[in-house]
């Protein structure tokens, strides 16, 4: 079905689908990071020769969702997305406790982007790739946001669904994307080499290598100088205000994960506008 052909179900459908998948990726947020803690914790103790943890290990599927205060089980109905959220105003029917207002939030935008995904490029399977894309970017952005980490069990698998998008869809472009796989990271490790030779400190993690290069095989290489001004462009100006607005955030390192993510967004969502005008301002 092509984006002219959609009728209001089809609307509500995607916009629908578009929260379900958003309620999954709250879960991917919050527990990937506690499973690499606990991964990364049994294999320190089993090094030591230390006795492992028994505390039962996390999974996307387990424990079923609870609030994170009274750690009491959430009721199915409280737990449809958005709305689960809203009729309880956004607090713990057992304890009271407040529920963030993260998880409403990123329900609203993977609906959102659902609906821009078939806007575009209509209720295809290359759009289902370009979706699960941007969703990824999505969970990876504010997971760099809440630990400053970039998981390699986020940022390699989309790194291959690129390659794998273009070999399916778009053949023409699988050079350039593996090109651009090549440089997006090297060209960031070059540059984090060069500023600990300079300054003696790391400046950006191997995860922010990852996952340019994943953006890389997305979107070519010729897209990367584009990618990287949008993305360094916001984060400063961000971070120049977070740290002058917030005296407490001054000299702390920033994540640079999330500007990659919306730059992404941007690229892959309105890629041919955006190179078009670069290409005018630079020709």
């Amino acid at each position: 079905m092509s984006a002219t052909d959609l009728n209001p179900l089809s609307i509500v459908l995607v916009l629908i689908l578009g929260l379900c998948f958003g309620s999954f990726l709250n879960v991917v947020i919050v527990r990937v990071p506690v499973m690499l803690m606990q991964r990364w914790r049994s294999e320190a103790r089993a090094a030591l020769e230390l006795d492992d943890d028994t505390v039962a290990p996390m999974t996307l599927s387990r424990p079923r969702s609870h609030c994170p205060r009274c750690e009491t089980t959430i009721a199915w109905h409280d737990n449809l997305p958005l709305i689960g959220w809203l009729k309880r105003r956004g607090r713990c029917a057992s304890c009271a406790g407040r529920i963030s207002v993260q998880y409403p939030l990123i329900e609203l935008t993977g609906a959102v982007l659902a609906l821009a995904i078939v806007a575009l490029h209509g209720i295809t399977f290359s759009a289902l790739w370009l979706y699960a894309a941007c969703m990824t970017l999505l969970a990876l952005a504010i997971i760099d946001l809440r630990t400053q980490l970039l998981p390699d069990a986020l940022t390699l698998p989309l790194l291959w669904a690129g390659l794998a998008y273009q070999l399916l869809f778009s053949p023409l472009m699988l050079p350039s994307a593996v090109i651009g796989a090549m440089l997006g990271y090297g060209v960031l490790w070059g540059f984090a080499t060069l500023f600990r030779l300079i300054s003696g400190r790391d400046g950006m993690g191997y995860g922010d290598f990852k996952l340019f290069a994943a953006l890389g095989a997305w979107l070519g290489w010729q897209a990367l100088p584009l990618v990287m001004a949008i993305a360094a462009g916001a984060g400063a100006l961000c971070g120049l205000a977070l740290q002058t607005l917030v005296p407490r955030l001054r000299g702390q390192p920033l994540p640079f994960g999330p500007w990659l993510a919306i730059a992404g967004w941007l690229a892959l969502l309105a890629g041919e506008g955006l190179m078009a005008g670069y290409l005018s301002l630079i020709g």
